[in-house]
């Protein structure tokens, strides 16, 4: 069975922390740090997201002398349908298969 776009753990992670508040922006230092994610691997989301306009962007000047404006991100009207249909749909998923600790007893 092929896999849903925009269903990875990773994109979830991004998707849930964006929709905490859809209509502020988010930069992605700030996300990284919210998600746990490196830079790695949330940039290449961030930049399929924009590609496909589920996310605006725009840069903003940096209020410090020497450092360079930072580039923010916010959910599209689509993305955010998109990414709150992604975080509903994983959610049975994980409640179905749910990590428990079974306490091992002595034989």
């Amino acid at each position: 069975m092929p896999r849903i776009p925009d269903s990875s753990p990773q994109t979830l992670k991004v998707f849930g922390s964006l929709v905490d508040d859809p209509s502020a922006w988010h930069y992605g230092y700030g996300l990284s740090k919210q998600t746990g994610l490196a830079p790695g691997t949330l940039y290449p989301i961030l930049a399929r997201l924009v590609e496909r306009d589920l996310l605006e962007t725009r840069w903003e000047p940096s209020d410090q002398p020497g450092r360079p404006p930072r580039h923010l991100y916010r959910l599209t009207a689509d993305g955010l349908d998109l990414a709150r249909g992604r975080l509903a749909a994983a959610k049975p998923r994980s409640a179905a298969n749910p990590i428990t600790a079974t306490p091992r007893t002595a034989s």
